[in-house]
């Protein structure tokens, strides 16, 4: 068994400056910390329980990627927020079967995102 002391998504961007931009200022995320120096240094942001790091380059954006699972608070507000912002919204904010409501935004090398609430009365809030 692994035991695993820590976790981070690690995103290799195109253009790492326009990515931190995104993620620091346009989305806004608290950085946890930064190593390197210029354009080619690492970033590492908070997400909640667990950190994204930006660092590296990548040639081309990936065909396919990791997607992000953001949770907050009201969808709704962060989709008048992002859209204000120019973020590109995939799908505005949706009530899905599985009662979650759902958004999903991409970031500059076109990963997905999805921003989710958890409603009120949602199992995922059941404490008994």
């Amino acid at each position: 068994m692994v035991h695993v002391l820590s976790s981070r998504i690690l995103l290799r961007p195109t253009d790492p400056e326009r990515s931190r931009r995104f993620y620091g200022q346009t989305l806004g995320l608290p950085v946890y910390r930064e190593f390197g120096t210029g354009p080619e240094r690492g970033t590492v942001y908070f997400l909640g329980g667990g950190f994204l790091e930006v660092s590296g380059r990548s040639k081309a954006p990936a065909a396919t990627g990791p997607e992000l699972w953001l949770q907050v608070e009201d969808a709704a507000a962060v989709h008048a927020e992002l859209s204000a912002r120019d973020v590109e919204v995939l799908r505005p904010p949706t009530r899905e079967p599985w009662g979650l409501i759902e958004m999903w935004i991409a970031d500059p090398d076109g990963h997905r995102i999805a921003i989710v609430e958890v409603p009120a009365d949602h199992p995922l809030r059941y404490r008994p």
